[in-house]
C-alpha cells in the first residue's frame, strides 16, 4: 500500500531554530517529537540558498543552473518532462500544492516583453509543474502580510484571509480542509505545503511573528555566527523564533488531523526549508552567501521507512529530497534527476557522499563546498545581471569549521593554507564538473 506524503517546506529558516537542533527556547516541540519518533537529518543543506532556486530544484529533481532557474523570477520551463507531480500522478497519487510557488514569474520565452507579473496575479496551469488540486500564490510576501491577504486556487478565483488571523493558521486551516477531502479517498495523495514564514515581509522590511513573539522570545541565546556581528538580528530574531513557533503549532495541527482521519500509519511527513537566514551580516540582506547561517536548514522525516528515532550525520542536500519522494512511492526515478534519496543514507551497501556541493547566485556567481572540516567557497569576477555560471572563479572564503564553527575568521589570503585551498579547489572542481558538466578556471585574487 502507497503511502500518503506530506511535504511541509518552511522560507528561510535556520536549523538552530528547532529543539532537536540545540535551541534551547521552546520553539518546536511538534517537530522535536517527529524527530524523536522518526528520524532527523543533522547535516542537511540547501543546494542554492534562493527561493526560487531551491523550489526549482525540488519540483525538477535538477540543479538550478540545469532548468534555467538560477535566480528568482524565472519560470520552470513549459515544457518539463519529469517534474515531482507528473511523476506522482504517473504512480497513481492525487497531488496538491498550497502555498507560495515562486516559479511563474520570469521572462516568456515564446513572446517579446515578459509574462504577467505573476508575482501578484494568479499562475496559469500550464506553469504549476502537474500539480491537480492548486491553492497558491507565486509571491506570497506580494500578495499578503502576517494577518491579511489572498492566494488563487486551482480556478484563479481569490481566496482571503479571514480578519486578524495569522497567516500560517489561516493556511494551514486551507490544509485540514484538503486533507478532509483526501479522509475516504481510494488512492493515496501526496500534499506540498509552502509556508511562507519564517520569510522576512518584504515591504514591511522585517520579520513578522504572531502578535506577543517579541515577548515570548526575548530571551534567547543569540547564535553563534551571529554573535558581534552587525545585521538586524536583534530587532528581527524574536519574531523570527515566533514565526518558526507558528510553523511548529501548525505542523501539530497537521499530525492531529491524519490521526483523527486514521491515516498516521500509512503517511509520511517531510519537513524542511528551502535556506536560513544571516540576517544581514554577511552581505546587504539575509541569504546568498556560502555561510552555513543560510545555507544549512532543518530535515526531519517521519513516517514509513523513516521510524525509530534515527539521526545521521551525512551530508543531506535539499535536492536528494525529490528522489527520496519518488523511493517512498515506489515510483520510477527519472535518469536525469540528481541527488540521492535519503533512505539510502542508512543502507550500508550505498555510498554517499562527503561533501556538501553548493551554487550561488543573486549577490555572485558562486560555487561552494562543505566537508565536515572545511568550507572553501569562489565567486566569479562580474557585475551586472548575475548569470548561472562562469569560466573563471576567484577564490572568496575558507573556513576551517572544526577551530571555527560560526565561520568567523577567513583563512583565504593566509599563505600557510596554499595547500589546503589547492586540494579544496579540486574537489570543487570535480563537483562543478559532476552538477554542470563544466570545468571552469579557479584563481587567486590577492
Amino acid at each position: 500500500m502507497k503511502p500518503n506524503i506530506i511535504f511541509v517546506f518552511s522560507d528561510q529558516q535556520r536549523w538552530d531554530t528547532c529543539g532537536c537542533y540545540g535551541q534551547k527556547l521552546p520553539v518546536t516541540p511538534n517537530l522535536d517529537r517527529l524527530a524523536a519518533e522518526g528520524t532527523r537529518f543533522e547535516n542537511a543543506f540547501t543546494c542554492q540558498p534562493v527561493c526560487g532556486p531551491a523550489r526549482a530544484a525540488l519540483q525538477s529533481g535538477l540543479w538550478p543552473s540545469e532548468t534555467d532557474c538560477y535566480k528568482n523570477h524565472r519560470h520552470l520551463p513549459r515544457d518539463l518532462e519529469h517534474t515531482l507531480a507528473k511523476e506522482l500522478k504517473k504512480s497513481g497519487y492525487s497531488t496538491g500544492y498550497i502555498g507560495k510557488w515562486h516559479l511563474a514569474s520570469g521572462p516568456n520565452e515564446n513572446a517579446p516583453g515578459f509574462d504577467p507579473d505573476y508575482r501578484i496575479y494568479p499562475i496559469p496551469e500550464e506553469l504549476r509543474a502537474g500539480y491537480d488540486y492548486w491553492l497558491a500564490a507565486d509571491a506570497l510576501e506580494f500578495t499578503s502580510h502576517s494577518y491579511d491577504g489572498h492566494m488563487f486556487d486551482t480556478d484563479n478565483n481569490l481566496r482571503f484571509f479571514p480578519n486578524k488571523k495569522y497567516r500560517v493558521d489561516v493556511q494551514t486551516d486551507w490544509v485540514l480542509d484538503y486533507l478532509e477531502t483526501r479522509k475516504d479517498a481510494d488512492n493515496p495523495y501526496f500534499l506540498f505545503i509552502s509556508y511562507l514564514e519564517p520569510h522576512h515581509q518584504n515591504d514591511h522590511v522585517c520579520y513578522e511573528g504572531p502578535t506577543g513573539s517579541k515577548k515570548k522570545f526575548a530571551n534567547y541565546e543569540i547564535p553563534g555566527d551571529l554573535a558581534g556581528l552587525p545585521g538586524d538580528w536583534t530587532e528581527n530574531y524574536p519574531d523570527y523564533l515566533g514565526c518558526c513557533n507558528s510553523l511548529d503549532e501548525n505542523v501539530g495541527r497537521i499530525r492531529a488531523k491524519i490521526e483523527e482521519m486514521g491515516q498516521s500509519e500509512n503517511t509520511l511527513i517531510i519537513y524542511t526549508s528551502d535556506h536560513g537566514s544571516h540576517f544581514r551580516t554577511r552581505n546587504a540582506e539575509y541569504k546568498r552567501s556560502c555561510h552555513d547561517g543560510c545555507l544549512r536548514i532543518p530535515m526531519i522525516a517521519w513516517g514509513p521507512g523513516f521510524e525509530g528515532g534515527q539521526t545521521t550525520g551525512k551530508f543531506a542536500n535539499l535536492l536528494d529530497i525529490p528522489k527520496t519522494i519518488l523511493k517512498a512511492a515506489d515510483a520510477e526515478i527519472p535518469a536525469s534527476w540528481r541527488g540521492q534519496p535519503l533512505q539510502d543514507a542508512f543502507d550500508e551497501n550505498k555510498t554517499w557522499r562527503d561533501v556538501h556541493f553548493a551554487q550561488l547566485s543573486e549577490s555572485q556567481t558562486g560555487r561552494c563546498i562543505r566537508t565536515s572540516k572545511w568550507k572553501y567557497s569562489v565567486r566569479a569576477d562580474s557585475a551586472g545581471d548575475i548569470g548561472k555560471n562562469s569560466p573563471v572563479y576567484y577564490d572568496d572564503f575558507l573556513y576551517d569549521l572544526e577551530n571555527d564553527p560560526f565561520e568567523h575568521k577567513n583563512l583565504i589570503k593566509k599563505p600557510e593554507y596554499g595547500q589546503i585551498r589547492k586540494e579544496l579547489k579540486d574537489v570543487l572542481l570535480r563537483e562543478i564538473k559532476i552538477a554542470e558538466d563544466e570545468t571552469p578556471e579557479i584563481r587567486e585574487k590577492f
